[in-house]
C-alpha cells in the first residue's frame, strides 16, 4: 500500500475517533467543566508521551517547532470549546468546516504552489455537505461564539499548514514533536483550570476516568501523532480535507449511540462530504505527482550549480 493510501486511512481513522468523542466530551464537560476536562486530557496525554523524550534528545530548533505547534493546538481547542458553548452546534459545525477551504489557501500562500481549481471545487462541495449535515436545528444570529469558532478555524488551518511547512525536509522526530505539543497543552490548561482541577477530578468515577483516558490516548496521542506523520508525507490540504469528514462520523455515532435520526437533508450532506473528499484527494494526488518531478529537477539544478561554484 502506498504512503498516500496509508496516510489517508490513518487520517480517516483520526476523523472517526474525533467524531466519536463528541458524546464523551459533552458528558465530561457537564461533570467537570471545560478547563478541567482539557487539563486532565492533556496531563494524561503528556504522561503517556514523555517516555519518548528519553530515546530522542531534540535540538533547540526542534523544541521551538514543537512548542509553537503546541501553542497553536491548544489555542484551537480553547477557541473551539468556548465557541461551541456560546453558539449553536449548527453555526459551529459550518464555521469550523471552513478549515477545509482555508488550509489550501494558506498552504498556497506559504509554498507559492496552488492546487488546481478542481480541488477547491471538491473542498467547497465537502463544506456544503457539512452545512446540510448540521442544518437540522437551523442557524442562529451571529454571536461572539461564532467569532470564536471562526478564529478556531483560522488557527486550525494555520496549525496544519505550519506542521507541514516547519517540518518539511527536516530530520525531526514526529513523536517528539507530538510530546512537546501535549506538554504545552498540559501546562496551559492546568494553569487555566487552577485550584478547581483537583477537587473536580476527585469527584470523577471510573467511567468518567475511562472517558478522560479515551480523549487523551485516542483523540490526542493517536490523533496528533497520525496527523503530523501524515502531513509530513502528503500535504496540509489533503490532511485537512480528510479530517473534514469528522462531522459525518459524529452523525453516525449519534445514530448508533444516542438514538438520533437521519433525515434526507443530513443524508444528502453526508454524500456531499464523502464525494467532495474523494474527488479532492484525487485532485491533490494528481497535482502533487505533477509537481514532484519539477521540484526534483530544481533540486538537481541547484546541486549542480553548487558543485560548479565549489570547483570554480
Amino acid at each position: 500500500m502506498s504512503t498516500n493510501r496509508v496516510g489517508d486511512v490513518l487520517l480517516l481513522a483520526v476523523a472517526v475517533v474525533w467524531g466519536s468523542s463528541y458524546l464523551t466530551a459533552k458528558t465530561l464537560v457537564v461533570a467537570g467543566g471545560v478547563l478541567v476536562v482539557l487539563a486532565l486530557r492533556f496531563l494524561v496525554s503528556a504522561a503517556a508521551m514523555l517516555p519518548f523524550l528519553a530515546r530522542h534528545r531534540p535540538g533547540r530548533r526542534e523544541i521551538g517547532v514543537g512548542l509553537l505547534l503546541g501553542v497553536t493546538q491548544a489555542s484551537v481547542l480553547a477557541l473551539e470549546t468556548y465557541g461551541v458553548a456560546l453558539t449553536s452546534a449548527t453555526n459551529a459545525g459550518v464555521l469550523i468546516s471552513l478549515t477545509i477551504l482555508l488550509t489550501p489557501m494558506l498552504e498556497g500562500l506559504v509554498t507559492r504552489r496552488w492546487l488546481p481549481r478542481s480541488f477547491f471545487v471538491a473542498a467547497a462541495a465537502a463544506t456544503f455537505g457539512v452545512v446540510l449535515l448540521v442544518a437540522g436545528p437551523g442557524f442562529r444570529t451571529p454571536s461572539a461564539g461564532d467569532a470564536l469558532i471562526l478564529a478556531a478555524a483560522v488557527v486550525r488551518a494555520a496549525h496544519v499548514t505550519l506542521s507541514a511547512h516547519l517540518t518539511s525536509g527536516r530530520p525531526y522526530d514526529t513523536t517528539t514533536l507530538t510530546t512537546l505539543q501535549t506538554v504545552v497543552g498540559a501546562v496551559v490548561f492546568t494553569l487555566a483550570a487552577g485550584p478547581a482541577l483537583l477537587p473536580a477530578a476527585a469527584t470523577f468515577h471510573a467511567g468518567q476516568w475511562l472517558g478522560i483516558v479515551y480523549l487523551a490516548l485516542g483523540c490526542s496521542v493517536f490523533a496528533f501523532v497520525v496527523q503530523l506523520w501524515a502531513i509530513r508525507r502528503t500535504s496540509a490540504s489533503r490532511a485537512s480535507l480528510l479530517l473534514g469528514t469528522e462531522p459525518v462520523w459524529a452523525v453516525i455515532f449519534g445514530l448508533l449511540l444516542a438514538g438520533d435520526h437521519l433525515t434526507l437533508v443530513s443524508g444528502t450532506g453526508m454524500a456531499f462530504v464523502l464525494a467532495g473528499t474523494y474527488c479532492g484527494q484525487r485532485a491533490e494526488s494528481r497535482a502533487r505527482s505533477a509537481s514532484e518531478p519539477k521540484i526534483l529537477q530544481i533540486h538537481r539544478a541547484d546541486t549542480a550549480q553548487t558543485g560548479l561554484s565549489g570547483v570554480i
